[in-house]
C-alpha cells in the first residue's frame, strides 16, 4: 500500500522532525516580527505582505545558502530594520556552515561593505546631519555587534563539536587497535603455550612408543600381548601426529624462532637489550636449545639461576632473593614463573641498560610470587633514543599466568625503576580456607600481604593500571579547558564591543550637545555685544560635528573668529547658526541652511 504524501516527504527529507518544526516556527516568529515592525512604520499592505514572504524565504534557505542569505539579509537589514532578527539568525548559520575560511571571510566583508554603505546614504539621504566617517564607523559597529560576534560565537561552537566529535572517534579507533594488539598477543602467547606442550606432552608420547616399541620384541610375550602392545603404540604414534597438527594450526610459525636475538616478550622484544649493558644477550636464549635436535632445556623455576648467570654475565649487576619454603608448581605454573622472570630481566636489560636488578622468589602459603624489579636507568650518552615498546610481552604473560589461575602486576617503582611480579598458585583444587597470610590482590590491582614499600625489589607503591576511558576524560578536561579558554576571550571580546559602543554613542552625544544651540539663544544675542556675555551662553568647545561650515554660506567678516552652531529643534535640524567676533564683541551674526 503506498505511504501518504507526508509520510514519503519526511522519510526523503535530510532533517528530523523536531528539526523541521523548529525551522518552521523560527521562520514564522521571523516573519512576523518582521511583518509587525514594518507594518507599525508604514501601515500594513502590499509591501508588508511581500516583506514577510521575503523574511520566509530567506529564513528558509539560510541552511543551504548561507553566504548569500547572509549578504542579501545585511543588505534588507540596511534599508528594514525590521529584518535586524533575520540578519542575526543569517550570520549564526554562516559562521556554522560555511567551512572554509577564505570563503566565510569574503561573505562577511561583503555583507560588512554592503550594510554600512546602505545604512550611510540612508542616513545622509535623511538629512541626519551626521558627517559621512562618523556615519559609516556607526553602521560598522553596529554591524560587528548584530552579524559579526554571532557568526564568530556559531563557528566556536561548530569548531568545537566537529573537534569533540573527532576525538570521540579517534579514541574509538585507539580502543579498537589496542583491543587488536592485546588480542593478537593472547593469541600468540596461547601459540607459545601450545608449543610448549607439544615439547612437554609429546616427549611423554615419544617415551610411551619407545617403551611400547621395546616391550613388543620381548620374547616372553604372547601374541595377544604383542597385539595389544601394538595398538598401545600405534595409539601412541597417533596422539602425537594428531597432537602435532593441532599445534601446527595454533601456533604462529616465526622466521626469529631459532635466531639468536629472539626474545619470548613479543613485538616489544626484538633485538638486544640496548647499548649500555655491554651487548647483554637476551635473558634465556640459552635455555632454548634446538627444536630439531636435541630436547630442549626445562624452562622452570629451577632454571632461573641460568638467567640470572647469562644477565651477569653481560656485566649487569643482579641480586637473587630467595624466602619461604620451596614448594613444587604445576608444570604450566612452572613454566610461568621461568617465563615471568625471564620478561624481567629482559624487559630491564632493554629499558635500563645498566641499572642494578633485583629478583625475588618468595614461597607464600598458597603461591609464588616471583618479582623482578629494576632501578632507575643511568644516564645515556647525549642523542640516545629510548627503547620503543608495545606491551605485547607483558600482555602475553598476564594472559599465561590467567590461564594457570595467577596474575601479572607491572609498574614502576617510587625510585624511578620498574617492576614485573607474578603470583602463580600451587595447585590443588583451591578449596579450604585461604591462610592470613596468604598473597591476594588488592583494590588496585596489586598484591597485598608483601612487604612494605621500597627500593627496587621492595614491592614499592605502583602505579594504576592504564584505563582508555580515563585517559579520554584526560584529553577531554585539556580540550574542555581550551573551551574555556576560548569562551572567555568570546566574552570579553562582546564585552569590549558592547562598551566600545556605549564609549561611541557617549562621545556622540557630548558633540551634539556642542554642536547645538536652541534658537532662542541667537535671537536674543545682539550685535555689539561683549564677547564675553555671548560665549557664556554658548557651548565651551566646538564639535568636530561643525568644524566643516566654515566655507559655507555667508561670507565671513574679515579678521572676525567665527563658530557655527546647528539647530537643536528636530523639526529644522538644517538651520546653522554664525556668531563672529572680533575686538572682543559680536560683529556679526549669520544663518543659513545646510544644504549637506
Amino acid at each position: 500500500m503506498a505511504r501518504p504524501l507526508g509520510a514519503r516527504l519526511a522519510a526523503a527529507s535530510p532533517w528530523s522532525r523536531g528539526r523541521i518544526a523548529g525551522e518552521s516556527v523560527l521562520t514564522v516568529v521571523l516573519a512576523g516580527l518582521a511583518g509587525l515592525a514594518d507594518g507599525a512604520v508604514a501601515g500594513f499592505g502590499v509591501r508588508t505582505g511581500a516583506v514577510v514572504a521575503g523574511i520566509a524565504v530567506l529564513s528558509l534557505a539560510r541552511r543551504a545558502l548561507p553566504a548569500t542569505v547572509l549578504v542579501v539579509s545585511a543588505g534588507v537589514a540596511a534599508v528594514l530594520p525590521s529584518a535586524v532578527p533575520l540578519l542575526i539568525c543569517a550570520s549564526w548559520s554562516a559562521g556554522s556552515r560555511v567551512i572554509r575560511p577564505g570563503r566565510a571571510v569574503a561573505a562577511y566583508a561583503a555583507a560588512l561593505v554592503l550594510y554600512t554603505g546602505l545604512s550611510t546614504h540612508d542616513e545622509i539621504s535623511a538629512g541626519s546631519g551626521v558627517s559621512l566617517p562618523v556615519t559609516t564607523v556607526l553602521g560598522a559597529a553596529v554591524f560587528f555587534t548584530l552579524s559579526i560576534v554571532p557568526g564568530l560565537m556559531a563557528r566556536y561552537r561548530a569548531q568545537r563539536r566537529s573537534l569533540v566529535e573527532a576525538l570521540r572517534r579517534n579514541n574509538v579507533q585507539l580502543m579498537r587497535e589496542q583491543a587488536m594488539v592485546a588480542q593478537q598477543a593472547r593469541l600468540l602467547e596461547r601459540g607459545r603455550i601450545a608449543q610448549d606442550m607439544h615439547d612437554s606432552l609429546g616427549h611423554q608420547l615419544v617415551l610411551i612408543s619407545v617403551h611400547a616399541g621395546a616391550l613388543q620384541v620381548d620374547p616372553d610375550l604372547t601374541d595377544r600381548q604383542r597385539e595389544g602392545v601394538q595398538v598401545l603404540r600405534d595409539a601412541s604414534v597417533a596422539a602425537m601426529k594428531e597432537l602435532r597438527e593441532a599445534v601446527g594450526i595454533l601456533h604462529e610459525d616465526r622466521d626469529d624462532r631459532n635466531g639468536p636475538g629472539e626474545h619470548t616478550g613479543g613485538a616489544e622484544h626484538t633485538g638486544h637489550a640496548g647499548q649500555g649493558a655491554g651487548h647483554a644477550p637476551a635473558a634465556g636464549d640459552d635455555q632454548r636449545g634446538d627444536r630439531r635436535g636435541a630436547r630442549p632445556v626445562s624452562r622452570a623455576v629451577a632454571s632461573i639461576d641460568g638467567l640470572v648467570a647469562s644477565s651477569r654475565a653481560a656485566g649487569t649487576t643482579v641480586e637473587v632473593r630467595r624466602s619461604g619454603t620451596v614448594r613444587p608448581l604445576a608444570p604450566a605454573a612452572d613454566h610461568a614463573a621461568f617465563r615471568i622472570a625471564q620478561e624481567g630481566l629482559t624487559n630491564a636489560h632493554k629499558h635500563a641498560p645498566g641499572a642494578p636488578i633485583t629478583l625475588a622468589l618468595r614461597y607464600e602459603s598458597d603461591s609464588l610470587v616471583v618479582e623482578v624489579a629494576n632501578g632507575p636507568a643511568p644516564a645515556g650518552p647525549p642523542g640516545a633514543q629510548a627503547a620503543i615498546s608495545g606491551c605485547q610481552g607483558l600482555t602475553g604473560l598476564r594472559e599465561r599466568a590467567r590461564l594457570v589461575g595467577g596474575m601479572v602486576h607491572t609498574g614502576h617503582t617510587p625510585d624511578g625503576g620498574f617492576r614485573v611480579a607474578g603470583m602463580l598458585p600451587y595447585g590443588g583444587d583451591g578449596g579450604g580456607t585461604r591462610p592470613d597470610d596468604a598473597t591476594s590482590v588488592g583494590g588496585n590491582d596489586d598484591f597485598v600481604g608483601q612487604p612494605g614499600a621500597g627500593g627496587a625489589g621492595d614491592s614499592g607503591a605502583d602505579i594504576n593500571l592504564s584505563a582508555t576511558q580515563g585517559e579520554f576524560a584526560a584529553i577531554m578536561s585539556s580540550k574542555k579547558n581550551l573551551a574555556i579558554g576560548c569562551a572567555v576571550t568570546a566574552v570579553v571580546l562582546v564585552l569590549g564591543t558592547v562598551a566600545l559602543g556605549v564609549w561611541g554613542v557617549s562621545a556622540l552625544m557630548d558633540e551634539l550637545e556642542k554642536a547645538t544651540i536652541a534658537p532662542s539663544v541667537y535671537e536674543r544675542a545682539k550685535v555689539g555685544d561683549p564677547e564675553a556675555d555671548v560665549q557664556d551662553k554658548l557651548p565651551a568647545e566646538d564639535s568636530y560635528l561643525t568644524s566643516d561650515l566654515a566655507g559655507r554660506g555667508p561670507e565671513i567678516p574679515e579678521g572676525a573668529t567665527c563658530r557655527h552652531f546647528a539647530s537643536d529643534d528636530p523639526d529644522d535640524v538644517s538651520t546653522i547658526f554664525r556668531f563672529c567676533f572680533d575686538g572682543g564683541k559680536l560683529v556679526a551674526k549669520q544663518t543659513f541652511q545646510d544644504g549637506s
